[in-house]
C-alpha cells in the first residue's frame, strides 16, 4: 500500500525531479515521453530543472537536427517528443485528433468529407512549409464558404505534421508533413502496450484513468489487463488500485525533494486524473485555470505557489504567489532556486528581482 508521499516520490524520481540529472537533452526528453510545448519557452525551463548541466544550445541544434519535433500529440495538444517517439505516438493517438476535430470543428465541417479535406491538406503542404494564415487561406480557395480557421485546424488534427524550426517569439510557426520532413514512415500498427510501459516509466504508479487523463484515450483497461505480470497491481491508502512497472524506482515517501520552478503547462500537472500526487484540489483550482496550467513552485514535491517571469528592459522580475507559509530554511531554499532561474532565463538582464506575496 502507498500512501500519498510515496506515491509523490515515486512519481517526482521517474520526472527527474528529486535531484538534477547528468544525462543528455535526448535522453530526458524521451524519459518524459516529450515535453509540452503550447508555448516555445517552457521545455528549456522544464530540462534546465531538471537537468545537472542543460544547454539550451544542445535543445536547438536536437530540434534543427530533426531528432526532437513539435507536434500535436497527447490531449490533441503541442509537444515536444524525440522523432523515434512521434513514429509510433501520432498513430496511436490519431482517435484523440480525431475527436478533437469532431468536438471543436464538427459543426463548421458538417457536410464535407474529411478525407478529402485532409487529402488536400497533404497536397498544399507536399514539398513545403505553410504557416496557419497560409494554410487557412490556401483550404479557404478550395472550400470556399467554409471556416477558414476550422479547415486549417482539421488539416493539424487529421493529418500528421510537424512545425518547421526555428521558432521562439511568437507569431505563425509554420508546419509540414510530419513523414517527408524527417524522412520516416509513421508505425502503421503501434502497441498500446508500449504507451503503458512509458507511460509508467515517466509518471507512475498509476490508475488506468491516469493514462486516459495524459493521453486522451479511452477504453485503456483492456491493454493494462492484457499485460497480465508484466505489471504490478498495487494500492493506494485511498483504495485506489495502481499499476507499475515491477523493477520501477520507488522511494520512501520521507526521501528529500529540493526545491524545483516548473514552467507553465509542465505536464507533471496535468499527466493524472488524479493529482493529489502533488496538489490538492484546492491548489488546482489555481494552477489549473480554463486551459492554462500555470508555471508551479515545489516545495517538499508538492505545490506551493505559482509564479511568472517579465522582463522589462533590462531588469526581469520572479514574481511569486504562495499557496502556503515557509520555514525560513525552505524560504531560503526557494531564494536560491529563484536566482538560478533568474539568471538561466534571462541572461542579459543587469538587475534581477523576486518579488514573493
Amino acid at each position: 500500500m502507498l500512501d500519498r508521499r510515496a506515491i509523490n516520490r515515486a512519481t517526482l524520481a521517474r520526472q527527474l525531479l528529486l535531484q538534477r540529472h547528468d544525462i543528455g537533452v535526448l535522453e530526458a526528453t524521451e524519459q518524459l515521453v516529450g515535453l509540452q510545448a503550447q508555448l516555445p519557452f517552457p521545455p528549456y525551463i522544464g530540462l534546465w530543472a531538471r537537468l545537472e548541466r542543460f544547454d539550451r544550445d544542445e535543445l536547438s541544434k536536437l530540434i534543427l537536427d530533426r531528432q526532437i519535433v513539435r507536434s500535436s500529440l497527447m490531449r490533441y495538444t503541442m509537444h515536444l517528443v524525440t522523432t523515434t517517439d512521434l513514429l509510433w505516438l501520432r498513430p496511436l493517438l490519431q482517435p484523440v485528433l480525431n475527436r478533437a476535430q469532431k468536438g471543436f470543428f464538427g459543426r463548421e465541417t458538417d457536410g464535407l468529407d474529411l478525407a478529402e479535406i485532409a487529402e488536400h491538406g497533404r497536397k498544399l503542404l507536399r514539398g513545403k512549409a505553410l504557416t496557419q494564415v497560409q494554410l487557412r487561406e490556401s483550404m479557404s480557395e478550395r472550400f470556399p464558404g467554409r471556416d477558414p480557421l476550422a479547415l486549417a485546424y482539421s488539416v493539424q488534427y487529421l493529418v500528421p505534421l510537424v512545425h518547421v524550426p526555428p521558432w521562439g517569439k511568437g507569431g505563425s510557426v509554420p508546419s509540414t508533413l510530419a513523414e517527408p520532413f524527417l524522412d520516416r514512415k509513421l508505425t502503421k500498427d503501434p502497441d498500446p502496450k508500449q504507451l503503458v510501459r512509458r507511460y509508467l516509466a515517466a509518471y507512475g504508479p498509476a490508475t488506468v484513468k491516469d493514462l486516459q487523463a495524459f493521453t486522451g484515450l479511452t477504453f485503456m483497461a483492456k491493454v493494462f489487463g492484457d499485460m497480465g505480470s508484466e505489471l504490478e497491481v498495487l494500492r493506494s491508502d485511498t483504495g485506489q488500485e495502481l499499476y507499475d512497472l515491477r523493477d520501477a524506482p520507488r522511494p520512501d515517501g520521507d526521501t528529500p525533494v529540493p526545491v524545483r520552478f516548473l514552467p507553465e503547462y509542465d505536464n507533471l500537472m496535468v499527466s493524472h486524473f488524479d493529482r493529489t500526487r502533488v496538489m490538492d484540489d484546492d491548489i488546482r483550482k489555481k494552477v489549473c485555470v480554463g486551459a492554462g496550467i500555470a508555471a508551479t513552485l515545489l516545495v517538499d514535491g508538492f505545490v506551493h505557489g505559482i509564479w511568472k517571469l517579465k522582463e522589462q528592459k533590462k531588469t526581469a522580475t520572479l514574481t511569486l504567489t504562495l499557496f502556503k507559509s515557509l520555514s525560513k530554511k525552505d524560504l531560503k531554499a526557494v531564494e536560491q532556486e529563484a536566482d538560478a532561474l533568474l539568471r538561466f532565463a534571462a541572461p542579459d538582464a543587469t538587475t534581477r528581482e523576486l518579488v514573493v506575496g
